[in-house]
């Protein structure tokens, strides 16, 4: 090639130095926008810039700049490439990489690249497994807090029955799983899989007995044990024998007493 023919350029590295010469520009704008002298209000203390529109606070003057193109609408950072603008630099440097392919996040784990942290940590979850957002309707874990507002929005819009199912299937999925969410934290030794085992099991600790017989007074830890008490002033016995017909109040005491039918655990003499 002579020396008085055209430079050629190539066509494939044009994206990523235009990208290069942006970044320059935005530095110089941000270091121009620096200099600038504050319009906002300050007050004493840690956050001495307040912002003029909404009066919330900030620590440095370039937060306050940011924020208040919030209110103004203003996006000074724009692609070259693709006439794109964004509210802050950093906003702009992570849109370039769809240009250019950079993917500077990558996991440890399987090799794969991304082109942000954020998205690189919701893709770790899927080895670890780890679901940080939580439904408080039904206890369901999700791995995103794009999925838990989507699910959200569902049991928005679905019947309180549909709502009843949710957080009776995710119980019920415990027995299978054999997942005790719920821990003591007074002697660590004992998980439920369900909230109201644990509040029983607590009162143990406490010596709290909530439920009161209102014909003797007498004081129970839980209601259950309340139940079967009330049966000595009413004479309720639903728990029937199938071979002589006798009764009790008890399910316990018919399992003991169906033993003398089958003679299971009874001593030979």
């Amino acid at each position: 090639m002579s020396k008085d023919s055209p430079q050629q350029k190539c066509e494939v590295n044009q994206p990523i130095s235009r990208v290069k010469q942006e970044q320059q520009e935005v530095d110089s704008l941000s270091a121009s926008n620096s200099t600038r002298t504050s319009s906002a209000n300050t007050i004493s203390g840690d956050k001495r810039f307040v912002c003029s529109y909404c009066s919330k606070r900030f620590r440095c003057f370039s937060q306050l700049t940011i924020h208040q193109r919030s209110h103004t609408g203003e996006k000074p950072y724009r692609c070259t490439l693709c006439g794109k603008r964004y509210f802050q630099k950093g906003h702009l440097y992570t849109h370039q990489r769809t240009h250019t392919g950079e993917k500077p996040y990558q996991c440890s784990l399987c090799g794969k690249g991304f082109i942000q942290k954020c998205t690189l940590d919701k893709h770790l979850r899927s080895h670890t497994g780890e679901k940080p957002y939580t439904c408080t309707k039904c206890g369901k874990g999700f791995m995103t807090k794009f999925n838990l507002n989507k699910h959200l929005s569902g049991v928005k819009k679905c019947c309180p029955d549909f709502l009843f199912f949710c957080i009776h299937m995710t119980r019920h999925m415990r027995k299978h799983s054999g997942e005790k969410p719920y821990v003591c934290t007074v002697c660590g030794k004992r998980t439920f899989n369900k909230l109201t085992y644990l509040k029983a099991h607590m009162r143990t600790h406490s010596g709290e007995k909530p439920f009161v017989c209102t014909v003797c007074g007498k004081r129970f830890a839980q209601k259950t044990y309340l139940r079967i008490h009330q049966r000595t002033h009413s004479g309720e016995r639903p728990y029937s024998c199938m071979e002589c017909g006798k009764s009790f109040a008890q399910k316990s005491s018919l399992n003991v007493h169906l033993r003398s039918h089958t003679g299971e655990n009874l001593v030979d003499i």
